[in-house]
């Protein structure tokens, strides 16, 4: 088997090396999936799977330092960040040995007609089948416990295949599970090409494939899946915060800019465009370029870095682009708006750059920041939701009344009050509409959304 080498996004320094499978290895993972999900005779029963979760978690918990490490090198969020994503990771092995709990059916109705006398009738919940998880760069070692456990959970093998940038922690969460004593077949990684990648989405033994990525990728491999084949899709937004004039300026700064600086800005509902009311949008502008400017930027694994590179230097070069295209458009540069290296690039605010250039129709995954002034909310409104995206969007406001018409005229899956965007706890649920989805995510929803409703009808004369 061949293998492929990992490096820092930060400096291109060696962090490792994985097998890469080819398309022959891609479907011999897929034929063991199926054969191990249907060998009834050995299927792991609840109280297994709860028992070797448990593992899971005292495993991981033994090795934060170690994760926290792994995430930070391959991915480039700050060593800050990434122990906070280790440790969302072992709580959401928990949340999903709680969910266990109450993932349940429920009685249906019978008697009540004369066709439905002398029955009884109950629905119960069973494992979908095959579960194929493609997964993205930017929170490798969360977003792969967020596609394997809940699988897992519920009785489903699931095959893996992480973002080619940042592999290694999926593989290693795929070891920590057989540690924790997860048979053979249960749980599989595998690093591959695209072509071998699609056939692990579209082959007609996986039952169900989870995507986080590319908006473009994931609605080509949703109009290739199989018959039958449940899909849930998780792509980016172009998240909308609006700020009225009566809102907490001091308390809304460092909430934005945690939300829009983030891991660079490279988080599917990172701040990105502000729609300031124009009474206060000089001084929010400037407080904002104000915290920007003294954000630390550098190697991720830097305990005092606060924002670390981005995941590739063409992705520096891309972003470098769309901040000077809005600069002809019209916008101005508050604060940053240059490469700081090959792989890092600067906390920008830009000032009222055009609706149409790139950065104000199109998800920037770096670190920039826009700014639009207005003068009637629903103007705000409009322009907010003048997009094909639809993921999280916020409010600030001291106005209950404001803050309900925004939520309900928001375009969004969730609507933040006095919120930054990128909020998000695990036992939420965290998916986008329109472009930029496709069914929910969080622990308890994926748990839900791959396995199948049965019903149960029992007719009998005593009934």
């Amino acid at each position: 088997m061949s293998k492929i080498e990992v490096t820092s996004p930060f400096d291109g320094s060696k962090v490792g090396e994985v097998p890469f499978s080819t398309t022959q290895e891609v479907q011999e993972a897929i034929d063991l999936a199926q054969a191990t999900f249907l060998d009834h005779e050995n299927a792991l029963p609840k109280f297994k799977r709860i028992e070797i979760l448990e593992k899971v978690m005292k495993i991981m918990s033994s090795q934060v330092d170690e994760l926290t490490k792994l995430c930070a090198s391959e991915g480039g969020k700050p060593w800050v960040d990434s122990q906070v994503e280790v440790n969302r990771a072992i709580n959401g092995v928990k949340l999903a040995i709680e969910h266990l709990g109450a993932h349940e059916g429920k009685e249906i109705a019978m008697g009540h007609t004369a066709s439905s006398v002398n029955r009884m009738a109950y629905t119960f919940k069973e494992p979908i089948g095959v579960v194929a998880a493609i997964s993205a760069f930017n929170h490798p070692f969360n977003l792969a416990v967020h596609q394997v456990i809940p699988a897992l959970a519920v009785g489903c093998p699931v095959i893996i295949k992480p973002a080619t940038q940042t592999p290694m922690s999926a593989i290693r969460l795929v070891e920590i599970l057989e540690e924790a004593g997860l048979p053979k077949g249960w749980a599989q990684a595998v690093v591959c090409d695209r072509n071998a990648g699609e056939l692990l989405a579209t082959s007609p033994k996986v039952n169900f494939l989870t995507f986080i990525g590319s908006g473009d990728v994931g609605w080509y491999l949703n109009s290739k899946v199989a018959k039958g084949t449940r899909v849930a899709l998780e792509h980016g937004g172009v998240a909308p915060v609006i700020v009225e004039k009566d809102a907490d300026i001091e308390d809304l700064i460092p909430s934005i800019g945690k939300g829009g600086f983030y891991h660079a800005g490279q988080v599917c509902v990172s701040v990105q465009r502000v729609y300031v009311h124009e009474d206060i949008v000089d001084e929010v502008a400037n407080k904002l370029s104000e915290y920007a400017s003294k954000l630390v930027v550098g190697n991720q694994l830097d305990e005092k870095t606060e924002v670390g590179p981005l995941i590739n230097n063409a992705e520096v070069d891309r972003v470098e682009s769309w901040v000077e295209e809005a600069v002809l458009k019209g916008g101005k540069i508050l604060t940053g708006g240059s490469r700081i290296s090959d792989s890092c690039y600067e906390p920008t605010v830009i000032l009222n750059p055009a609706d149409d250039a790139l950065v104000s129709t199109k998800e920037v995954f770096g670190p920039v920041v826009c700014i639009y002034s207005y003068s009637d909310i629903e103007e705000a409104f409009d322009r907010a939701n003048a997009l094909e995206v639809s993921f999280q969007a916020a409010v600030f406001t001291k106005n209950i009344d404001t803050a309900l018409k925004a939520v309900k005229r928001l375009n969004g899956t969730a609507v933040m009050v006095n919120d930054h965007t990128a909020f998000r706890v695990d036992w939420m649920p965290f998916g986008g509409a329109k472009a930029s989805g496709l069914g929910l995510g969080g622990i308890s929803n994926s748990m839900e959304e791959m396995t199948n409703e049965k019903l149960m009808v029992i007719k009998s004369p005593v009934l």
